[in-house]
């Protein structure tokens, strides 16, 4: 731990308050600070937000894929592409500065108690990360590929604008009294604000379409199975700890699980109940230069057929 000293004891980790330390409290004596009381619960914990960022991660594979051998991204929305990258940007600054400054724990242990555990792990920083890199891959396969009449909307043009001229502002109003939690809570509100936000467009898209094709089911099952290890993996370290501090401290953690979870059944129902007929419809049709060249062959053998 970077500034004060620690030791462990009994399970239980001690931080003492060294003499350059900025905290404001007035007392000197040792602070206790939480750690796990089983360790099958701490390992299950790991387990499940390894899996959660493991399916996650995957998410973006199929729809890449599709986008490849299909050489188009039709079907897919643009504007969830752009509302995802400020997603993953704000959630990643996030998980990033609590789970790696000293300063960002420290105004943390101030705010919700020095025996409450920090509710961002590794798995945490590394999934935006991921999800960053592949949406460059997108933007990628979006400039070299068919992509219709599609175009990003104005409306996620000035979404994108406003949020980022936001956050700056948050800076400078965070600046002076080196608000830093306050600060990075601002950028979790932000991505919870644009998972709101960026399912939407697709959704919307399939709507008018009256169709899911372009856009990969796959995705959609992974990332639902992440919310659910999610909101599970938060669940097992309030029960160990005796608390739901750790929901609160991190609330856009369960938001976003929540919120993913929700549009996941949204797609569910337009890709097997709503659209289910017009997919199968439309993964039937050929481009015309094919049919024709079908029903002549078709024409061909007839034709042989008759003769013999």
């Amino acid at each position: 731990m970077n500034g004060p000293d620690s030791t462990r004891l009994k399970g239980r980790e001690i931080l003492k308050t060294g003499p350059h330390s900025q905290s404001h409290s007035s007392s000197s004596s040792p602070r206790e600070m939480a750690s796990w009381n089983s360790v099958p619960m701490e390992i299950l914990y790991q387990l499940l937000g390894w899996s959660a960022i493991i399916c996650w991660a995957l998410a973006s594979y199929p729809q890449i894929i599709l986008n490849f051998w299909r050489k188009s991204v039709v079907g897919l929305s643009f504007d969830f592409v752009m509302l995802n990258f400020t997603k993953q940007s704000s959630y990643l600054i996030y998980n990033a500065s609590l789970f790696f400054s000293a300063t960002v724990q420290r105004q943390y242990f101030e705010k919700y108690g020095f025996d409450q555990m920090i509710p961002v792990a590794l798995s945490d920083v590394f999934f935006p990360s991921h999800s960053i890199l592949l949406i460059f891959i997108v933007s990628v396969q979006i400039f070299l590929f068919e992509c219709g009449d599609q175009k990003v909307s104005n409306s996620a043009v000035a979404i994108f604008a406003a949020v980022w001229v936001f956050a700056a502002a948050c800076f400078f109003i965070a600046l002076p009294t080196h608000s830093w939690l306050w600060l990075v809570s601002m950028f979790n509100s932000i991505q919870v604000l644009m998972t709101v936000i960026k399912y939407s467009p697709q959704a919307f898209l399939n709507f008018t379409r009256k169709s899911t094709m372009g856009f990969s089911i796959h995705t959609v099952v992974l990332d639902f199975i992440g919310g659910v290890a999610t909101l599970t993996q938060m669940g097992v370290q309030s029960i160990d700890q005796g608390s739901w501090v750790n929901f609160f401290g991190n609330i856009g953690k369960p938001l976003l699980a929540s919120v993913s979870i929700v549009f996941d059944l949204i797609f569910f129902y337009q890709h097997f109940v709503l659209y289910r007929v017009k997919a199968s419809k439309v993964s039937s049709q050929r481009d015309p230069e094919s049919t024709e060249a079908l029903l002549e062959n078709s024409d061909h053998l007839q034709g042989i057929a008759t003769t013999n």
